[in-house]
């Protein structure tokens, strides 16, 4: 399980991620990385010191497949996201939108896209 610390919960921080951030696609996902916080940025996350750890949200839409598919991405997709989330810098938002594959999709077919576009975003892997 993701860590609370490392969840992304509010409409804004997606909305900022998906709208203001860089995207990298691959059949099962898209994923939207927004790095660190700008000066006009708060984080309600934040205790005083330091930044605030990177944090990632999920999108599954009924496109997937009903509630027990849709659940089932998401419990993937946290799972694979607790091992990565380290590697985004800190502040950063990130979040996984799956795509309609994903559903019928292993989980070493989501992990393989999830490495790739993280891998690209980061820029290890050029387009």
């Amino acid at each position: 399980m993701l860590p609370t610390e490392h969840r992304l919960r509010r409409r804004e921080d997606f909305a900022a991620a998906v709208r203001r951030g860089r995207r990298a696609g691959r059949p099962l996902l898209v994923v939207h990385l927004r790095n660190g916080l700008t000066s006009g940025d708060t984080d309600p996350h934040a205790s005083g010191e330091s930044a605030p750890p990177a944090r990632a949200g999920f999108v599954v839409s009924k496109a997937i497949g009903g509630a027990v598919v849709r659940n089932l991405v998401k419990r993937r997709l946290r799972h694979l996201m607790r091992d990565r989330i380290d590697r985004f810098p800190a502040g950063s938002l990130v979040v996984v939108r799956a795509l309609p594959g994903a559903g019928e999709a292993g989980h070493d077919q989501l992990a393989r896209d999830l490495d790739t576009a993280v891998q690209r975003l980061l820029g290890g892997v050029p387009r």
